[in-house]
């Protein structure tokens, strides 16, 4: 796949790269140009591909699709949760895949979580932050968007795995799959475009900003206060009281379940 040798390309080129005033940006000017990129490829390609598969397919389907992917993510956060060593959380992963998988037709129709089984989505970077690599710089993939170093290097290992392409036998079903995955999660975010563009009078540091403080509280890193940013802005005030939880977006930095390619730089 063509994914891993992005992460890989772009992790090598962290020497190359000059400091930047975000003690978690060092790679900056990259980042900057991958972002431009990204946001390109998000404006005349990924956008007006979801707006068409939303346009074209119905709102039952759409979710149905959503449902079967996030039933295989369950099957990729149960592996992570076990290398946790979380019993709980693997458990209730367990239960979430077996009763979606069956009763929910393949994944078809989400069961387990109006049963009160919640969904607790984890990657190989968790994994690597569960065992001590809590801190990482900041990196932005080509059409996959906001991450770091410690995601990217998990996404990269883990890709197929993350996404759910791994249970086709054929390359061309799971790329195709790999693409549905992606749209469908670019089509969720419709209509925050907007919101971005008027609360960010900085695209790229707005994006950055966010997405750092919502992944170093979710690995339960906080950077000491010789390296925090005093123009940070907190992200309670980023994302306004009626956004959906959804994927990490082209609008709202959001964990991009490391997998789901998402180019606008602002997913698994």
């Amino acid at each position: 796949m063509k994914q891993p040798l992005i992460l890989v390309a772009c992790c090598a080129l962290t020497a190359c790269a000059s400091s930047s005033g975000h003690p978690q940006d060092p790679l900056e000017p990259m980042n900057r140009v991958v972002f431009s990129f990204n946001d390109k490829a998000d404006q005349y390609v990924l956008k007006p591909v979801a707006e068409g598969y939303r346009t074209i397919t119905p709102q039952p389907v759409r979710t149905a699709v959503g449902n079967v992917f996030d039933n295989l993510r369950d099957v990729y956060s149960l592996a992570n949760h076990a290398l946790q060593l979380e019993g709980k959380k693997t458990a209730t992963d367990v239960l979430r895949v077996s009763i979606n998988s069956t009763f929910g037709l393949f994944g078809l129709i989400d069961l387990a979580t109006p049963m009160g089984l919640p969904s607790y989505k984890a990657t190989l970077g968790d994994t690597f932050a569960h065992y001590g690599w809590k801190q990482s710089s900041y990196l932005v993939i080509p059409l996959l968007g906001p991450s770091t170093v410690r995601d990217g290097t998990g996404m990269g290992l883990s890709f197929g795995y993350s996404s759910g392409s791994w249970v086709f036998q054929e390359n061309r079903d799971a790329v195709a799959a790999t693409i549905l995955y992606g749209v469908g999660a670019r089509e969720k975010l419709l209509g925050l475009d907007d919101t971005f563009s008027e609360a960010a009078l900085d695209r790229y540091s707005y994006m950055r900003d966010g997405y750092l403080q919502y992944r170093n509280a979710k690995v339960g890193f906080t950077p000491p206060a010789s390296q925090q940013n005093p123009d940070d802005d907190n992200i309670d005030d980023l994302v306004p009281e009626y956004m959906p939880a959804t994927e990490p977006a082209a609008a709202v930095p959001q964990q991009p379940d490391a997998s789901a390619p998402l180019a606008a730089a602002p997913a698994p």
